[in-house]
């Protein structure tokens, strides 16, 4: 039966862990992979069925401006997408709440530094009221766990557990067969006064959903990546670049040396250079007599005679010199 999706991204937060470079652009629009995070999370939906009908519904911050609106026009002009302003940092359930005008039938949630492997296609014949996609992690105490009956049922969602008997952990994932029974929760869960310093979160929404009765399961996956820490933005880079998800890299590059894998975007110059492995180049970047590895590199930067390892380099920057380490946002000028 044909089903008509409403996918649910909130990306409202201030991206603090990962300034400088969200102070000039969103955290969905970061480089990655010669793409962006918002790219990549927008992939994880190719396989679920009936995709051309989904509706994308983004809860965004004030503090973020029009930039999404206007990539998404510029890249993603085929989508129908809702964008829902969250004026008030209140948790992930209030979000939600913000977007509750466009949240009915079955939907979608993914938090916008989530990036996992799922094939989604099992959803046009799933008869769960929820799901939940778990990855089983050796030490689940920093994270949220499901807890399962003997049928495989979700009894509760627990976070931050104490013990690392459950090790299932959530991964930020999740879809709801009637949108409206969540919004119910919701309602409930801030009646009832239900959070943690002024945030209402979301598993105390879901657990108040299977409290009344609704049934939920868990998805096991293996690959969950996330984009919300430099450290992580870099690991994630790797994985998609050793995994083909970057595309081919574009023109030749005489008197240099390129080690895959890496992406070079088209309209980037190098120059007498080291590249790679693990690097992503972005358009209108220019390389002389650099060494570079395990890096990502914004559009339109220019690099002179340095050797460049694990680092972040934001759009329109100028360096020269010999740095090994940097993490510097958009048009910054670095000379050593």
């Amino acid at each position: 039966m044909s089903q008509e999706y409403k996918i649910i991204i909130p990306m409202a937060g201030l991206g603090s862990r990962m300034r400088p470079h969200t102070w000039s652009k969103p955290k969905p629009l970061l480089p990655l992979a010669g793409k962006t995070v918002l790219d990549h999370s927008l992939d994880q939906f190719t396989t679920l069925p009936d995709l051309d009908k989904a509706e994308y519904v983004f809860i965004i911050s004030p503090n973020q401006g029009d930039l999404i609106q206007k990539y998404m026009q510029r890249v993603h002009p085929e989508k129908k997408v809702h964008f829902i302003v969250q004026e008030e940092m209140r948790g992930q359930s209030h979000a939600l709440w913000c977007a509750r005008e466009y949240l009915k039938g079955p939907m979608l949630m993914a938090f916008s530094d989530t990036l996992i492997d799922t094939d989604l296609r099992f959803l046009s014949h799933e008869d769960a009221d929820a799901v939940a996609w778990v990855k089983p992690m050796e030490d689940p105490r920093r994270f949220g766990v499901i807890e399962l009956d003997p049928e495989g049922w979700a009894t509760h969602l627990v976070e931050k557990p104490t013990d690392v008997r459950n090790n299932l952990v959530l991964v930020g994932f999740y879809y709801f067969r009637h949108a409206e029974a969540l919004l119910e929760a919701i309602n409930e869960q801030m009646r009832r006064g239900t959070s943690l310093k002024g945030e209402f979160f979301l598993a105390d929404a879901i657990n108040i959903l299977i409290e009344k009765g609704a049934r939920m399961r868990k998805q096991q996956i293996d690959v969950w990546l996330d984009a919300g820490i430099p450290s992580a933005v870099l690991e994630t880079n790797r994985y998609y670049l050793d995994h083909g998800r970057a595309g081919e890299s574009a023109g030749s590059f005489p008197g240099s040396v390129i080690v895959p894998p890496v992406y070079i975007a088209p309209g980037a110059s190098i120059e007498s250079s080291v590249v790679g492995p693990h690097v992503s180049i972005a358009t209108g970047c220019k390389l002389k007599n650099v060494v570079i590895s395990n890096s990502i590199v914004d559009a339109q930067t220019s690099i002179e005679n340095m050797v460049i390892e694990g680092s972040i380099i934001g759009r329109d920057a100028a360096l020269t010199g010999r740095v090994a380490h940097l993490n510097i946002g958009d048009n910054c000028e670095v000379k050593g």
